[in-house]
């Protein structure tokens, strides 16, 4: 009996070898502004109403610079008319397995795929990088520049909204006092009587209001 099974088994499995061909499509696909589609995985899938082509589901190669494909299954007499779909990008191109096609051309179909999107604009990627890259400057700029202000007692007071007092020049002395205590310097340093210093120090004041406008 046994020697009787093997042989069988034998012969079955060399069957089903003998049965399975080489199946090999080609093509190029394309945008729809004719470009090529570089470098982008194209795998097979099954139809929705299609239970036939399980056994290919995952198969996957890549398309090169030109956008030039090529993918190799294994089939028998039975697989004959089943549709299989080429996915890439999202987008699914049908195609119908034609044994006899495959033998009179040799080994290979060709079937090309153009699909119905655009190629994405590298400029928009440029753009955004641009955008950030601005961001990124302006922030370094804000902040040395806040830190700059905050080192200074001058710059700590702005912090908190306080103005340093604007300094004059005392008109007798040349001494650089704070303009809303040149008044007072006047008339308690220098002896001068209240309505002169008011004359004095509105002079001084009047030169630094046409300053600051």
């Amino acid at each position: 009996m046994r020697r009787i099974i093997v042989p069988l088994c034998m012969l079955l499995l060399f069957s089903f070898t003998a049965s399975a061909e080489t199946y090999i499509i080609t093509g190029q696909a394309t945008y729809s502004d004719n470009s090529k589609v570089q470098h982008q995985d194209i795998s097979i899938e099954c139809a929705a109403s299609e239970s036939n082509c399980r056994q290919w589901v995952g198969v996957t190669e890549q398309t090169d610079k030109d956008g030039n494909f090529t993918i190799i299954i294994q089939v028998d007499s039975e697989d004959e008319g089943t549709e299989i779909l080429l996915r890439i990008k999202g987008e699914d191109s049908p195609h119908t397995i034609n044994l006899g096609l495959l033998q009179a051309s040799g080994g290979t179909i060709t079937q090309n795929i153009k699909l119905d999107q655009l190629p994405k604009t590298p400029g928009s990627g440029i753009g955004t990088g641009c955008c950030i890259l601005m961001f990124a400057i302006t922030a370094i700029y804000t902040v040395g520049k806040t830190a700059r202000r905050l080192s200074t007692p001058e710059g700590r007071l702005e912090f908190r909204g306080m103005k340093a007092a604007t300094v004059v020049n005392c008109p007798e002395c040349g001494i650089g006092i704070p303009k809303h205590l040149l008044l007072a310097h006047l008339i308690a340093d220098h002896d001068i009587e209240m309505f002169e210093a008011g004359e004095m120090a509105g002079k001084v004041m009047r030169k630094t209001w046409s300053e600051e406008e």
